[in-house]
């Protein structure tokens, strides 16, 4: 069963697996694991550890039945699919030197991986490379993916990274397991169906180096019992470190893997807590050992806070590649609109940054005589002419306000939101280009929003500074001043995304992405606009 409700949280990271050892009963495997243990799925070996291909010609002769773990009708489809993460048998080296094992493991690998496909597996994880040297590995596992309809390819990658200052002399002595990581997947030409496991020991590499692994296809992290400390009541429980590792797993919906064999005895059980796990010792079977590290997993998970109202919007749009819009070049349809307007905490910002410009303008004793004249340039369908109402009604100043638009369908809109609210006295719609605009009079205070999808695609700032003839020389501008950065990251999911398009010219395109799963290489370089501008002499 998940590990627990969070508000918002619909991604996969609230399923946790167990990794378990070669067994010939599949079901028994399954039900002890996921019935009793309470496990989402299991990471199972589909081989009998002992085969080895040369063995088995030599004293059975080729039409031996292979050792897998049961027939494909021992579950059905849908618990395949499910609840088990084939296991590729762990003893496979095919960078070896000695030549029949380099032989055994690459037969081996093209049957693990066959049967896996055979039984409708979603994933099957690959044993980690056995040396830093792996090109025989790779190119055998690009092979593969070739011929791969969906099932995905897990390579299981310790977590490690020596730093320099606590290795010895010999460079050679250096790991770093992403530097691993990055070859392999090189040599895989970056395949899409090719996915990273962190194996998590009980030590951690610097922040730094954790940070790099959120820019890549991470799908799980599998904790030994040995990662684990144990707490005041003798039960298991993870460092600050880990704690704050396993809380951005579940952020970046990576699932979590137990491994190993529990090594935290429970003498005495709390009377309330065996209470709460009699449902585990049913018909006398023996309660899970990994029980009390699967429930501490759980407590994590449901301590995180909810996810704010603003990301669970955003959700359906994490690292997903939108093209660009040119809301300067063409007119925008109702639903991108529509999209904008959701955006409810840009517009309460908007609505509290006009309030402190009214009081500004207008003194308390005043605001019943003087009538404040407030532009909203790139007006939409009305969202920042109703925050200007809503701050004026609020502070109890007056206004009068002019909303610039230059899309016609907009500005129907516009009539009809201004007729529906009776703003007719108050509101008057201009239907044209700012740039081209003269303004019957000058504003005390300029709104606009105009930030295009990448930093000055909608001519920010050049319709800005065009715009500027129509404010006061004390005149306020909303914004007043915006940051436009370029910010270094690596994203493996958006660079296969863009390379899936086979065309060069997609790696030159300003996409338009709500970045999540990605890995900050460096400060930003900044650029500052600040209006009204100054005139450069």
């Amino acid at each position: 069963m998940p590990l627990g409700e969070r508000q918002g949280d619909k991604s996969e990271s609230r399923y946790c697996g167990v990794e378990t050892e070669f067994s010939d009963d599949m079901p028994n495997l399954l039900s002890f694991n996921l019935i009793h243990g309470s496990f989402d799925f299991v990471v199972a070996t589909l081989m009998d550890p002992a085969y080895r291909p040369s063995l088995m010609q030599k004293n059975s002769g080729a039409s031996s039945v292979l050792p897998f773990a049961g027939s494909d009708l021992v579950l059905s489809p849908a618990q395949w699919s499910s609840h088990v993460v084939g296991k590729i048998s762990s003893w496979i080296d095919l960078d070896s030197k000695d030549e029949i094992l380099r032989s055994d493991s690459e037969i081996t690998l093209k049957q693990e991986v066959a049967w896996a496909s055979h039984l409708s597996l979603q994933a099957c994880l690959l044993p980690p490379p056995k040396r830093k040297s792996c090109a025989n590995y790779a190119r055998c596992v690009n092979q593969i993916l070739q011929g791969l309809q969906s099932m995905q390819l897990w390579l299981r990658i310790p977590l490690v990274k020596t730093d320099n200052d606590t290795a010895s002399v010999n460079t050679d002595d250096l790991e770093d397991s992403w530097e691993t990581w990055n070859s392999f997947r090189l040599l895989c030409e970056h395949h899409s169906q090719l996915s990273v496991v962190l194996d998590v020991l009980s030590t951690l590499p610097s922040a730094n180096s954790l940070g790099r692994w959120f820019g890549e296809s991470v799908r799980a992290a599998i904790f030994s019992t040995d990662c684990f400390l144990t707490n005041a009541r003798g039960y298991p429980c993870l460092s600050k470190r880990h704690q704050k590792l396993v809380s951005g797993f579940f952020n970046h919906s990576i699932q979590i893997v137990l491994s190993g064999q529990s090594v935290h005895i429970l003498t005495k059980m709390n009377s309330d807590l065996a209470a709460n796990n009699n449902e585990n010792n049913v018909d006398g079977v023996q309660k899970h050992p990994l029980r009390p590290y699967l429930d501490y997993v759980g407590f994590l998970y449901q301590r995180m806070d909810p996810l704010p109202e603003q990301e669970r919007f955003e959700l359906g749009y994490r690292d997903f590649l939108q093209s660009p819009l040119q809301p300067l070049m063409d007119n925008l349809e109702a639903q991108t609109y529509e999209t904008f307007e959701k955006d409810t905490t840009k517009y309460i910002q908007y609505q509290r940054a006009i309030a402190k410009a009214l009081q500004d303008r207008v003194p308390d004793k005043k605001c019943s005589t003087v009538t404040t004249v407030l532009m909203v340039v790139g007006a939409g369908r009305g969202p920042l002419v109703r925050a200007s109402l809503q701050a004026a009604e609020e502070t109890g100043r007056r206004l009068k306000v002019y909303a610039v638009e230059k899309n016609p369908n907009a500005v129907v809109t516009l009539h009809s939101l201004v007729k529906l609210e009776g703003w007719e006295n108050i509101v008057s719609i201009i239907s044209s280009d700012m740039r081209h605009w003269d303004a019957p009079e000058k504003a005390d205070i300029l709104v606009s929003e105009l930030l295009g999808s990448f930093g000055d695609n909608e001519l920010s700032p050049e319709c800005l500074d065009g715009a500027q003839k129509f404010l006061k020389e004390d005149g306020i501008s909303i914004p007043s001043s915006y940051t436009s950065f370029i910010h270094p990251v690596t994203a493996s999911k958006l660079y296969n995304d863009v390379k899936a398009h086979k065309v060069v010219a997609h790696f030159e395109t300003a996409y338009v992405v709500k970045l999540h799963n990605i890995a900050r290489l460096a400060p930003p370089p900044t650029c500052v606009h600040v209006y009204p501008s100054k005139p450069i002499n």
